[in-house]
């Protein structure tokens, strides 16, 4: 129930259900038993990864970090005692080259406008950060644009940036698209790639912009402030593109609402002005605003690691079906109330990587090995912008279009068991209809997502593999608690979100029972062992925006899906 993303439920078709019961029967295909595999998951064994990778002297596990070593050694250890096979040659290793970037921010921002001029305090009002590693960043009285959403998506017929031009200006946008104002528009509060902070970033670099401020709003973002300021402003890891002619825009950030506020009266507008950005017909407008700060700059160039493992498959070893967890956190950083600087990461994401060292075990156990290869990849740096995952999928090791389906765990249910599970995004693909049936066996049922809003699909790790074409689920137990119902499933939820949810309290309890997550991953399990004894190739749904990238990479590749 508790979990990092909020997850979207959808009813499952019929007629599919149909067709892929025929072809995922009880009697199975091969070597398919419903019920092997699945005692081998329990509490102890969970937690006792969890235990060991959420500890202090892990140190919240940051990528680059003195603890990077002992994490993808106990990872790594771990899959070598099951037995497993390294996954990238002799290795169980993948090298992703990336860069630390420091910026040092001045501690103000001088606000400039024909009614006279104030500061902003970096952190409290707003947050900066680069991609660049020049030594030094400059913003000199650049004139801010307000770009409303900051969208162009000509298939919703909506354009921010038409007769703006914001070369080399400073680009003041909404967080979220306008579906979540106005359910009539794109998704409705179903949010969209549009609305993610990082597809922001990019337009605004495709318009030239100089720098991208993002206006916070805790409802349309998803989290609260703290989020940001725990996740910005110190280092921050990116994916080594030297020698790339990828344009980024030279600063980055957000800025509070109270700031944004502040902003606007500053330049003769008031919150009116953002009201009209929800509506079809805005037009952007440049603002009577200048702003002037420094940002010194430090890089380092190094390579964090992804760790892989596998199962070849006895009969199809070149067709593969992958897991993922992300074993990174944010490592140490700003102190809470406590003193407490260690942001240990015990649910986001040492129990999803203990879940993956654990599906490893329970197929590593499995009476008759399964017929397609398992993969098992433990990626680097998914809190820097699901980068592990993005380089995986940038350099695969294994084809992408022969890997049938990727299957990703973030934050697993430390509580009770639920009745129901939630899919993030959903209405992607046939993944979904096989985790509904295999949720109907455990008699549960998939639950509508209740925070559509939040972009829970574009927020980890199996986003890259659908990026590329590959049909990608992620999902999760839901909130409707066995014997205590929503409300006190919903309530668990929000006090994760509020209180633990990138914080130094992210720490392992020795109260969790874990109940729900063991339900939620032997799930999973299923889903993964149908695959793996079927040459069945599950595919998107029609409307799918990934369904093009994956039938031409099928077409280039010769493969023909059944």
């Amino acid at each position: 129930m508790i979990k990092k993303h909020t997850f979207g439920g959808g009813i499952v078709a019929l007629a599919v259900l149909l067709s892929l019961s025929a072809c995922h029967s009880d009697s199975g295909t091969g070597g398919f038993d419903p019920a092997d595999g699945l005692s081998t998951f329990n509490k102890d064994s969970l937690a006792s990864h969890i235990i060991v990778l959420a500890s202090d002297s892990f140190e919240g596990r940051k990528p680059f970090s003195h603890t990077e070593p002992k994490v993808l050694d106990y990872i790594s250890t771990s899959f070598q005692r099951l037995g497993l096979e390294p996954g990238n040659g002799q290795s169980f290793f993948q090298d992703v080259p990336m860069v630390e970037i420091t910026p040092k921010a001045d501690p103000t921002m001088t606000v400039t406008s024909a009614k006279g001029s104030f500061q902003l305090s970096r952190a409290t009002d707003y947050v900066l950060a680069t991609q660049y590693t020049d030594s030094v960043l400059s913003l000199d009285k650049d004139q801010v644009v307000f770009a409303g959403f900051g969208i162009n998506a000509p298939e919703y017929h909506w354009n921010d940036y038409s007769g703006l031009d914001v070369k080399g200006k400073v680009v003041l946008v909404l967080v979220n698209d306008p579906g979540f104002y106005d359910s009539t528009l794109f998704k409705g509060h179903t949010m969209t790639y549009y609305g993610r902070w990082t597809y922001k970033y990019e337009e605004a670099a495709r318009q030239g912009a100089k720098a991208c401020l993002i206006i916070h709003n805790t409802a349309a973002a998803s989290y609260p402030f703290k989020v940001v300021q725990n996740s910005w402003g110190s280092s921050n890891l990116y994916l080594d593109n030297r020698g790339s002619d990828v344009y980024h825009c030279p600063l980055t950030g957000w800025v509070t609402g109270d700031a944004a506020n502040q902003l606007l009266s500053a330049a003769g507008k008031d919150s009116n002005l953002l009201k009209s950005a929800m509506h079809t017909g805005f037009k952007g407008e440049a603002l009577d605003l200048h702003l002037s700060t420094k940002v010194h700059v430090t890089a380092k160039y190094n390579s964090s690691k992804n760790v892989i493992a596998k199962i070849t498959g006895a009969k199809y070893p070149d067709e593969y079906i992958i897991y993922t967890a992300h074993w990174d956190h944010l490592g140490v950083g700003k102190p809470d109330a406590k003193g407490d600087s260690i942001y240990n990461g015990a649910l986001d994401n040492a129990s999803g990587t203990a879940a993956l060292i654990e599906m490893a075990r329970a197929f590593k156990s499995l009476k008759t090995p399964p017929e397609r290869t398992i993969l098992f990849l433990s990626v680097t740096a998914e809190e820097q912008g699901l980068l592990g995952s993005a380089y995986y999928a940038q350099h695969p090791v294994y084809p992408l279009a022969k890997t049938v389906a990727n299957l990703n765990m973030d934050v697993i249910d430390p509580h009770e068991k639920t009745n129901d599970e939630v899919i993030t995004g959903a209405g992607q693909s046939e993944l979904e209809d096989i985790f509904a049936q295999e949720a109907k066996r455990q008699g549960r049922y998939i639950s509508p997502d209740p925070e559509p809003e939040s972009g829970g699909y574009f927020r980890s790790d199996h986003f890259n593999f659908a990026k590329a074409g590959v049909p990608a689920l992620d999902a999760g137990s839901g909130t409707d608690v066995v014997g205590k119902g929503k409300a006190y499933g919903k309530a668990q939820d929000s006090l994760y979100t509020e209180l633990h949810y990138h914080s130094p309290s992210d720490e392992y309890d020795p109260t969790w029972t874990f109940e729900g997550g063991i339900q939620h991953v032997q799930l999973l399990f299923q889903v993964g062992k149908r695959l793996a004894f079927s040459h069945d190739w599950p595919k998107w749904y029609e409307h799918s925006e990934f369904r093009a990238t994956r039938e031409k990479s099928l077409k280039d590749a010769g493969i023909e899906q059944k």
